[in-house]
């Protein structure tokens, strides 16, 4: 088929077979000490076909951890775990992202280890509530301001995040920078009253990512260090005054770097035009995101605007979806009350496409 969308390409020096990307998804089926288990082996490799599979948000340390049963890459065995998945994947003939996810305020005292924090850049309590398997609904913690002297530490836990990943097998490495979660935090008026070095002027309120991103690049090189973003996100109570200014000058300071990739999600509704900015802003190649069909994807992979489009919500019950998009057959729905819930339901029992729809 001579749709731009099932030729091979490279994002950076990841390679990947074919431009439609799984897109990180938290599924919340961590086991004890946030392992990865190997019914995650099986849903990942179940969807293997993808040019390229981004893991679910991945916490780089114990205070990162937000929600309940998230896995971490921070011990031994959450490596060993994660490694069982890569070999899973490759063995299918995959290739494997991981995604470094810092929830910073976005967290509940009643997910995390017993000596864990919450922090963020100021002491300023999200609105709204967070699941918990101990308390069920519960508020979101009040978190504890990042004195200066520790942010180089915070920063550290994404490099020794990143180092483990490597061990794990991973291809490359994904930065978590929206959806109201630790980068997101630093960037936004909202949620950075700093007065330091790392809050108050754009310029200021940048440096976190730009120096977590330098972190992750300094393992194994830029060209294996994605980012992950989506410009005027309110998800999680997050604001900005002016999130096109933020940006801009986000990606300004990123397009310097040679990363990967830029992994861009579109928000219709939102203040921002965010493939105009991202395509303004930066010259790397881009993944974008959010409610493409099929011929909207080949689209903006055939016109050179996009590398790669990733799809969430198609890839829950279409783990066959590169074959049923160059099939041309019926995709499938998935069962919502399932997307958090343990256990191997509605997470790796989605039935490929049968032979005579092929």
């Amino acid at each position: 088929m001579d749709n731009t969308l099932f030729k091979p390409g490279a994002l950076g020096d990841i390679e990947i077979s074919n431009r439609i990307v799984m897109a990180p998804m938290t599924r919340s089926r961590a086991g004890p000490g946030d392992v990865p288990l190997p019914l995650h082996a099986e849903y990942y490799s179940q969807r293997a076909s993808a040019g390229l599979v981004i893991t679910e948000g991945t916490q780089p340390s114990p205070n990162g951890k937000g929600y309940a049963r998230t896995p971490g890459i921070h011990s031994d065995d959450q490596v060993e775990g994660w490694s069982a998945v890569v070999d899973a994947v490759r063995a299918r003939g995959g290739s494997m992202v991981l995604q470094l996810m810092h929830c910073g305020r976005v967290a509940s005292r009643y997910n995390k280890d017993d000596d864990a924090e919450t922090v963020a850049p100021s002491a300023i309590r999200a609105s709204g509530k967070m699941y918990t398997d101990a308390k069920g609904m519960v508020d979101f913690d009040v978190p504890r301001a990042l004195a200066s002297g520790e942010i180089a530490d915070v920063i550290e836990e994404f490099r020794h995040a990143t180092a483990n990943a490597y061990r794990a097998g991973f291809a490359g490495v994904e930065l978590h920078g929206t959806s109201g979660y630790l980068p997101a935090q630093f960037l936004s008026t909202g949620t950075n009253k700093r007065s330091d070095r790392y809050g108050g002027s754009v310029k200021n309120r940048i440096r976190f990512v730009i120096e977590a991103l330098e972190a992750m690049g300094s393992v194994r090189g830029m060209s294996r260090v994605g980012l992950r973003i989506c410009p005027g996100n309110p998800f999680n109570d997050l604001s900005d005054d002016d999130p096109a200014e933020t940006f801009g000058t986000l990606l300004d300071a990123v397009n310097t770097l040679g990363i990967a990739y830029l992994h861009v999600i579109r928000l219709p509704d939102g203040p921002v035009d965010n493939l105009a900015l991202a395509t303004k802003h930066f010259d790397g190649p881009l993944i974008v995101n959010d409610s493409y069909d099929f011929v909207e994807a080949s689209q903006v992979v055939a016109t050179g605007t996009a590398a790669a489009v990733s799809f969430a919500r198609h890839y829950i019950g279409n783990p066959d979806l590169v074959e049923r998009f160059a099939a041309g057959a019926e995709l499938s729905g998935f069962d919502r009350k399932t997307l958090y819930t343990p256990g191997a339901a509605g997470y790796v029992d989605y039935p490929r496409m049968a032979q005579n729809d092929a």
